[in-house]
């Protein structure tokens, strides 16, 4: 319980701060801007300054004794573009924009539009005149508004690295949670079983009905193929050359025998032995589990076919029902762990049969077509030795 207090205020902390950060850069890039925003306004009143003193002097004065300063201000205005405008509003020149479309009417007056909207005009007053500049933001302020942007992407795939950060943290935690309590129910189931089998003993010397014993028998040995089952989760199952058909056709006919007579069971094969590397525990499950859906889709009534092919380049095992099927969106969403459509259950069984085929045994499962009322076809392909 303090593990888990420690993760959730680490996750909180971790999360508080960095909003707070992502606020204080945004903050101080709002604030920047501003006054990058300022200072260009400012200058280009200084611009105007410069036009209104070098518009107020005639021209003898202009060659004997203006200052330089103007000149310079004028000439050194190269990074913010600008429209003069006189009172009527006709264009009196421009700078700093494009050099080729700058003696284009139309261009000017899609510029002109652009400065309106960005900034207010700088009123130039001389002689009983006025005109207006219009300007309109840098090229290096433009990237700036462009700043924030960037900055929230990069957020959003950090926060999203973050959460499958502690998403995979999560899976890998709950995937330990289960593998440790299938062990430990792979090892109470142990401790029962060897009681059963020393009961059968006994049963035997008092020379009970043999059947009855047969079918204990079978039970215990199923319940031992359980545990062994469980014991291998979490691990790296072992692989031999096996007889999927024997395999297959054993857990087929444990369910068939202990299935409703009103379900109609059909197991064929193209041939009556086809080897491939298998776990023999694990897959028979993946067998049981397909059949156990299928019983619980038809209601305890319909038909179900086993299939095994050999084909060319892979061996196709498919299992067909005849019950209520499901929409085309929920094909993949079975295989995840958790879903279920049952009142009861985990919503393990499928999921656990995608590990088996395609994590342990490097195979593929999924299904290949359900129609609702009509039934489901599921279809697995295992590799060929």
């Amino acid at each position: 319980m303090k593990i888990y207090s420690k993760t959730l205020f680490f996750k909180r902390f971790t999360i508080v701060v960095s909003f707070t950060i992502v606020s204080l850069i945004l903050w101080n890039t709002y604030t920047f801007f501003q006054k990058f925003k300022k200072a260009e306004r400012a200058k280009m009143e200084i611009h105007g300054e410069a036009i209104k003193e070098l518009r107020t002097v005639s021209i003898e004065e202009l060659d004997q004794n203006i200052s330089e300063l103007p000149l310079k201000i004028i000439s050194r205005t190269k990074d913010i573009p600008f429209i003069l405008v006189d009172a009527d509003g006709n264009i009196k020149g421009s700078n700093n924009l494009d050099s080729i479309k700058e003696n284009d009417p139309i261009y000017l007056k899609e510029q002109l539009a652009i400065m309106k909207s960005q900034n207010q005009p700088i009123l130039v007053e001389y002689l009983g005149k006025t005109d207006y500049i219009y300007y309109r933001d840098s090229d290096l302020l433009d990237k700036l508004t462009y700043y924030p942007l960037a900055f929230l992407l990069i957020l959003v795939l950090f926060m999203a690295v973050i959460y499958l950060f502690y998403s995979s943290n999560k899976a890998a935690e709950t995937n330990k949670l289960w593998t440790g309590m299938a062990k430990e129910t792979a090892h109470q189931i142990g401790t029962p079983l060897s009681s059963l089998l020393g009961w059968i003993e006994i049963l035997k010397i008092e020379n009970v009905n043999e059947t009855y014993i047969k079918e204990i028998e079978k039970d215990v040995t199923r319940l031992n193929a359980i545990a062994n089952r469980f014991s291998k989760i979490g691990s790296v199952p072992e692989l031999k050359k096996e007889n999927i058909v024997s395999i297959s056709k054993h857990a087929f006919d444990y369910l068939e025998s202990r299935s409703s007579k009103q379900i109609a069971f059909s197991f064929s094969t193209s041939d009556a032995e086809i080897y491939t590397n298998l776990n023999s525990e694990l897959f028979g499950w993946v067998i049981e589990n397909l059949i156990k859906n299928a019983i619980d889709a038809m209601l305890g009534k319909g038909q179900i076919d086993l299939k095994i092919e050999n084909t060319a380049k892979k061996i196709k095992i498919t299992v067909s029902d005849t019950g209520k099927g499901m929409p085309k969106k929920m094909f993949k969403q079975i295989f995840k762990p958790g879903f279920t459509t049952k009142k009861r259950g985990w919503g393990l069984g499928l999921s656990l049969s995608k590990r088996i085929v395609e994590d342990y045994h490097n195979g593929k499962i999924f299904v290949k077509k359900s129609e609702i009322d009509k039934g489901t076809t599921f279809v697995i392909y295992l590799n060929k030795m």
